[in-house]
């Protein structure tokens, strides 16, 4: 059972790191355009948001006062995101790093596991690991990364967590018999 959840674990970190793949593609190929879309679809879920919480306000009675100012905030943020790219930009640079640093630090915990079983791989991991943690500190550090940089990284991430996941999904049988 334990093996099983394992193996869908890795197919799922699989098409994720398929999925930024694919986004990285994006980003090198059509930066603003993506940015854009990005954008104004935050900018319209804020929006949509607002619109369902003062029709939530009315629909209970003005009971929730608090949903009008709550609304008011969503709308006004909607229109923000999608008129500040540039905030967006950093956020989503932020969130990116971020992401690939835990990443990072939580394939150097599955070297150490690699190497307690005996693995080869561990030091392939390992080292993988520390390529991937120093991508997100670029990322995070580096406010004037361009976006086809980070499009660039996220490919990168992609793939190096690929190559992960597949010695991950190989090796488990071996390991936990």
């Amino acid at each position: 059972m334990w093996k099983e959840f394992l193996k869908r674990s890795g197919w799922t970190d699989l098409i994720i790191s398929l999925i930024f793949i694919l986004f990285g593609i994006m980003l090198m190929a059509r930066p603003e355009t993506i940015m854009a879309i990005i954008s104004n679809v935050l900018g319209l879920i804020f929006i949509v948001m607002g619109i369902l919480k003062i029709i939530q306000y009315y629909s209970t009675g003005k009971i929730n006062k608090y949903l009008i100012p709550m609304s008011t905030i969503l709308i006004i943020v909607g229109i923000v995101v999608m008129f500040c790219t540039e905030i967006i930009l950093s956020l989503f640079r932020i969130l990116i790093a971020i992401w690939i640093i835990y990443t990072g630090i939580m394939n150097f915990h599955t070297s150490i596991v690699w190497k307690e079983y005996k693995s080869k791989l561990w030091v392939t991991t390992l080292i993988l690991s520390f390529v991937m943690i120093l991508a997100g500190i670029y990322v995070l550090v580096n406010s004037g990364a361009i976006i086809q940089t980070i499009g660039i990284i996220l490919v990168l991430y992609g793939i190096v967590d690929i190559i992960e996941n597949i010695i991950f999904i190989k090796k488990v049988d071996n390991y936990l018999d």
